[in-house]
């Protein structure tokens, strides 16, 4: 055997128990242990019906490899960031197939201040390990101990927002039945904010649904709620937590990469001249608020481990990609679902403006395709044919990330999938509509004719 289906590019995900099952989440944690020769980690798990099975038996795996284990229990992945860097632990580990269907699970790892752990930082030597059981013998043989870290990471969350200075809110909260709801009840108490809960309590069984609001057709719940309620804003997350999706007061979903912009316009204020780290995929409204604002915008590879190794050596104030990871200094460099929604809520209360305003001359400014999924067997190829089909018209090309086509009035990136035959499209114009859906129909067209 030369490879385990469930080791992905950035974590493990696998179906149960076919792909991923409680022997494997041991060998898992034992490989983790014989890697990084930890003294002490900490674990957390969601919502999923297998989570509790998966998460004791790899830290079985850990004890029985010298390791002590500080088990925190239901959280969302951002609270082992927090906590793996709050309690300067030699790494953390999050049980967790964030929207994956509900019969799959899988772990996202990092090491000491929470760096992470993905193909080219580690997880293939984890694999290997599994693969060859070269598990290293311990000296020792650790304990797990339960531990309830909700107050300090309750308290950092806070500190980005100053509760008196909030305006009065109505805020609409789709936590989706994932690891969201015990937060929201946990911060609400100190903020001047209505909450509207939607399906807040943890259920493995996701009885409305998996929770991924990046998908069109998981919206309309919350887009509903909104204008029900007439909420000024709308939050919804993902099943971990990691990712929250907004809607302004009409219902109206926004791109998350509006929302890099408008968070590095904040930051930037307290910190004047501070870098911002975004991803290729969408580039000009970021680049543009970042510069007015007096920032220094930095590109980088997209995907979480990229974005965060870049920040960590520009020592960025803030980093956020296009599909809704944002990323903190004060964070470990690492992504939160929760510190996003703080601040928007507390930029939209400042600004006494909705948020439909605050945004709509950005959306008609740099109007944008949304990213369209195409299949393709062979996606470098595509890339390359596409390369030579603008060479006499293209300003520049980049290649941080699959191939991204600058011209004088639109841009492009193409990149294929770390996971799947996939080629990824984003298109992005200025000012104008009509170019943007000729744009995007004449590349889709021919992607459609390579492939």
């Amino acid at each position: 055997m030369t490879s385990l289906k469930c080791f992905k590019a950035y974590d493990v995900r696998g179906q149960i128990p076919d792909e991923l099952n409680e022997e494997i989440a041991y060998e898992i944690g034992k490989a983790y242990a014989s890697l990084l020769s930890p003294s002490r980690v900490c674990m957390g798990m969601d919502v999923r019906l297998s989570s509790p099975a998966m998460s004791a038996a790899m830290a079985r795996g850990l004890n029985e490899s010298g390791c002590d284990v500080t088990d925190i229990g239901l959280c969302p992945t951002e609270q082992i960031y927090f906590v793996t860097s709050h309690l300067n632990l030699d790494g953390g580990i999050m049980v967790t197939a964030s929207h994956n269907p509900m019969d799959y699970n899988g772990m996202k790892f990092v090491r000491e201040l929470s760096k992470p752990i993905s193909g080219d930082s580690g997880l293939k030597d984890i694999e290997r390990i599994v693969i060859e059981k070269s598990f290293k013998p311990a000296g020792r043989k650790g304990a797990t101990a339960t531990a309830d870290m909700s107050a300090p990471f309750i308290d950092h969350l806070l500190s980005y927002v100053d509760p008196r200075q909030m305006k009065r809110l109505k805020i609409v909260m789709n936590c989706g039945n994932g690891c969201a709801g015990p937060i929201l009840d946990k911060l609400e108490p100190h903020l001047p904010l209505e909450f509207i809960k939607i399906f807040p309590e943890p259920d493995g069984t996701f009885p409305n649904g998996i929770p991924n609001p990046i998908l069109p057709e998981n919206r309309g719940v919350t887009a509903d709620a909104v204008l029900k309620n007439k909420a000024d804003l709308g939050v919804a997350w993902d099943g971990d937590c990691d990712r929250c999706f907004f809607f302004d007061e009409n219902g109206d979903f926004l791109e998350g990469y509006y929302l890099v912009g408008f968070l590095a316009r904040a930051f930037l204020k307290t910190n004047p001249g501070a870098k911002i780290v975004h991803d290729p995929r969408l580039t000009w409204n970021t680049i543009e608020m970042v510069r007015e604002a007096g920032g220094v915008p930095i590109m980088s590879k997209a995907g979480h481990a990229f974005i965060k190794e870049r920040m960590r050596r520009e020592d960025a104030v803030y980093g956020g990609e296009m599909s809704a990871h944002h990323y903190f200094r004060r964070f470990a460099y690492c992504d939160s679902g929760m510190i996003p929604w703080l601040l928007l809520a507390q930029i939209i209360g400042s600004e006494e403006r909705p948020l439909s305003e605050l945004i709509r001359d950005r959306l008609d400014k740099f109007p944008v395709s949304g990213e369209i999924n195409m299949k393709a067997s062979d996606p470098l190829a595509v890339l390359k044919k596409i390369e030579e089909k603008y060479r006499s018209t293209v300003l520049t090309y980049d290649y941080t990330d699959g191939l991204t086509g600058e011209f004088e009035q639109w841009r492009f990136n193409l990149r294929p999938s770390n996971t799947e035959p996939v080629i990824r499209l984003n298109v992005e114009a200025r000012a104008d509509k009509s170019l943007l859906q000729e744009k995007t129909n004449e590349i889709v067209d021919l992607v459609k004719s390579i492939a």
